[in-house]
């Protein structure tokens, strides 16, 4: 098996860790303050002057007092695409199913992957895959991945800290994960932090594990004028590769095969094989905004007229004062969005089946082993005007206008194997886009944005991408009823990787490909309070891009369509709940398009508090399940999932997997235990998400999460 831990990871991970705990421990200290009173003067440990109005009102009245900590309040967003725009979102404390944060399949089991934690997945709900990655290779690992606009900043009054650990199964088939995020502010408009992401799977079965790494530095400057925010990360993921077992009835009929001793000693088609991706980028979008100064009146209570309005009990007894102030209100902003990212996988096989026992149709360039490499570079930078939406009452929508360039740089292997030492072969590709947006974003009732932009020069020429969003939210009675309305259209190539990409096994340059297009609507109607949301959509493709049985691209030259519906409705009783999500799915073509017709995931739970309602208890069980499909096979020397071969195909689904679990939260932590897939082994046990790929058996997991606000 090969080592997937090195000593320079395991120093990388504790330099981080103390890294967190220092930055912990000294943004702790810097809340408390030590004072001394001199007569009415007030001096703080180093002898300097403290102005009394800079001190909370907390302050104990005595001649050596520690200031208390402060009450935390933060915010978090994230921000997107090329525009740098800022989306608030909440913080990541919610206590409800914290026990499926982990989970490879995702939080309600969209998702078909390996089996172990961190392997590779692609998700059965076609309106959710994803298609923006910087390369093919590095999409199946989005389990893992984040992009720049997943990445959370934070704002707050005191430094937060999160440190999150999962772990399940033993030291020979366990998995473990641990997470560190921490964000402190240098002032009110300035915050600076960094994160960690460590993953380490086991694997039950052979020549399965995996170790990821991810470490990243992130700052935001939000001024009047000036706004800022930069992120540096770093991902090493590293897997090994076993091809499968190499007999399904191992699993659905154990009965007819010699026990073999354990999952661990289940034969598989590959070993001393293993693919590592390494993947930095570095985004940056800043904006400079121009306006103007005017007067506004706020009303203000001084701590005097509370205290007073409280003993009287009277709202209307005592006036609150009223205080004339100046905004900034901003007209336009000047944007410039820059990232560089690099993406190099290496596939190394020690050694590989030859003969009538490969599990490949074509060798290239040597017998018996490979030594596959690829690297992708991209520079892309944005530059936009914005007018802004609000600075008078006929500035109801926000207009932009931007242009971009992209360069891109792609090594591939040099397949003249007449050459002693061949150099790479390289691939240069320039885009120019213009582009515009019209959005509203202001406002309670209506809310819309419309982006599109078209291709000027390079291999943008020809291609253009338009998409909008809008929500509308109204009052139903005395509920809150959220409309959305999300539609795109597209004419763009098929990726880099699908038009070249040359290895040991694999070989294609395909420069007469189709672009593809793509159209998509989708609505989405939200009622809170019913504990209802329904989606429904269309998509149809023309020239739609794929792997076809041979792990080859292929092109339909045709139109395929796609009808997607889902249904979540969550019911109580009290303290006993029943969330349900079901989603419905109807391909055009299932030859070249396989969908499963139907999508479960039930969820049964009580929920209550206790211990004076300090501790959240949440028990339950739930269930995931779909139908029956043809599902996409998975090819290790690609790293990819293609469509099965028609000769020797297999179904998967049919099968439920129930876990049941017990999660906690009180205060800022909250913990886990969880015994997923209790069912294993039982009913057909047709256990797969990817063909040939079982998921792990029954397995005990455990996860807790602390929040620091000092």
């Amino acid at each position: 098996m090969l080592y997937l831990c090195p000593d320079f990871m395991r120093r990388s991970l504790l330099t981080y860790l103390l890294l967190t705990l220092l930055a912990t421990a000294s943004a702790g200290a810097q809340t408390l303050r030590p004072v001394t009173q001199t007569g009415n003067t007030l001096r703080d440990a180093y002898g300097n002057q403290v102005d009394p109005s800079t001190l909370p009102d907390n302050l104990e009245d005595s001649t050596n007092v520690d200031i208390k900590s402060l009450p935390p309040k933060l915010y978090m967003w994230q921000v997107e695409g090329e525009l740098g725009e800022r989306h608030v979102m909440p913080a990541d404390t919610a206590s409800l199913n914290f026990q499926n944060s982990n989970l490879v399949d995702g939080m309600t089991g969209h998702y078909n992957y390996l089996g172990n934690l961190g392997s590779p997945r692609l998700s059965r709900i076609f309106f959710e895959r994803r298609n923006d990655e910087p390369t093919m290779f590095i999409e199946p690992l989005s389990s893992f991945y984040l992009r720049p606009s997943e990445i959370k900043f934070t704002n707050s009054n005191v430094p937060y800290t999160n440190l999150t650990y999962y772990k399940a199964g033993n030291k020979v088939n366990g998995e473990e994960r641990f997470k560190s995020y921490f964000s402190v502010n240098a002032n009110k408009r300035m915050a600076f932090g960094f994160n960690i992401d460590y993953l380490y799977g086991r694997g039950f079965y052979l020549n399965q594990s995996t170790s990821h790494f991810n470490a990243g530095l992130f700052a935001s400057y939000i001024g009047e004028r000036y706004q800022m925010h930069a992120t540096y990360q770093n991902f090493y993921m590293k897997m090994n590769e076993n091809g499968g077992i190499s007999d399904d009835r191992y699993i659905t009929k154990p009965e007819e095969m010699e026990d073999p001793g354990g999952t661990s000693y289940i034969p598989v088609n590959l070993e001393q094989t293993t693919n590592r991706n390494h993947n930095f980028y570095v985004y940056l979008t800043h904006r400079y905004r121009l306006g103007f100064r005017r007067e506004t009146t706020k009303v203000e209570e001084t701590q005097d007229q509370a205290a007073r309005r409280k003993a009287q009990r009277d709202s209307t007894a005592i006036p609150m004062d009223t205080l004339i102030v100046e905004e900034f209100v901003p007209v336009t902003s000047f944007i410039h969005t820059f990232q560089v990212e690099r993406s190099r996988r290496n596939f190394q096989a020690g050694t590989e089946p030859t003969g009538e026992n490969s599990i490949y149709d074509n060798t290239y360039l040597q017998e018996g082993s490979s030594r596959d490499s690829t690297m992708a570079l991209s520079i892309k930078n944005t530059l936009g005007i914005a007018l802004l939406e609000g600075f008078n009452k006929y500035a109801k929508a926000g207009l932009t206008a931007y242009i971009s360039h992209k360069f891109s740089h792609y090594t591939l292997m040099n397949m003249n194997t007449e050459l002693e030492r061949p150099t790479p072969v390289d691939y240069k590709e320039h885009e120019v886009y213009v582009g515009g947006e019209l959005a509203k974003r202001q406002g309670k009732l209506l809310h819309y944005n419309a982006t599109g932009e078209v291709g000027l020069a390079g291999k943008a020429i020809g291609q253009f991408r338009v998409k909008g969003n809008l929500d509308l939210n109204f009052r139903l009675w005395k509920d809150t009823v959220n409309f959305y309305a999300r539609g795109y259209v597209s004419n763009t190539l098929p990726s880099f990787y699908m038009r070249h990409y040359h290895s040991n096994h694999f070989t294609w340059d395909n420069d007469n490909l189709s672009k593809e297009f793509r159209t998509r609507v989708e609505g989405e109607l939200n009622i809170d309070r019913w504990g209802t949301n329904l989606r429904a959509g269309v998509e149809n493709i023309k020239n739609y891009t794929y792997l076809g049985p041979k792990a080859l691209p292929e092109q339909h030259s045709g139109s395929i369509q796609v009808l997607s519906a889902t249904l979540t409705q969550n019911f109580r009783l009290g303290i006993f709940h029943l969330d349900n999500e079901v989603t419905w799915q109807k391909t055009g073509n299932s030859t070249v398009l396989p969908l499963p017709e139907f999508s479960l995931y039930h969820n049964f739970y009580l929920l209550t508090k206790l211990a004076k309602k300090v501790l959240t208890v949440q028990l339950g069980a739930d269930v995931r399940y779909f139908t029956s499909y043809y599902a996409p096979a998975y090819q290790p020397a690609l790293q990819q999932f293609h469509l099965q071969d028609a000769d020797s195909r297999v179904e998967i689904g049919g099968y439920p997997v129930i876990s049941v679990y017990a999660n906690l939260h009180l205060k800022r932590t909250r913990l886990f235990a969880m015994m997923s897939h209790v069912n294993a082994g039982s009913g057909n046990r047709n256990m797969f998400l990817v063909p040939h790929y079982p998921i792990n058996q029954w397995l005990l997991k455990i996860g807790v999460s602390w929040n620091f606000y000092d």
